[in-house]
């Protein structure tokens, strides 16, 4: 007997979007937040597919820490950014290939 998958199902497989975005760990009033990558439809602290960085906003400066590598993986095979993670890239590039 065949087994018949449904219109949503079907339709949830071929639409993932996949998203570069925070995600909050730290204690209340303390925010900490990992950058992570994440199906879009997914709750903000829901199961990621890959941690590639931490924010914590409290030091001064802000202290961020990125696999600048693995960021860049993820983008090329149509990871998105959330406008936040963008701004945080912006000001954090990635650091130039040393030329030999």
């Amino acid at each position: 007997m065949a087994k018949t998958v449904s219109a949503l199902e079907l339709e949830r497989n071929w639409n993932l979007v996949v998203m570069i975005r925070l995600a909050r760990v730290g204690a209340r009033k303390q925010p900490y937040y990992r950058i992570v990558v994440i199906e879009k439809d997914r709750a903000r602290n829901g199961r990621s597919i890959e941690v590639v960085g931490t924010y914590n906003p409290r030091t001064n400066p802000a202290s961020v820490d990125l696999k600048q590598e693995r960021i860049a993986h993820w983008r090329s095979v149509g990871a998105q950014l959330s406008p936040t993670v963008a701004k945080i890239l912006e000001k954090h590039p990635a650091p130039a290939p040393a030329a030999s």
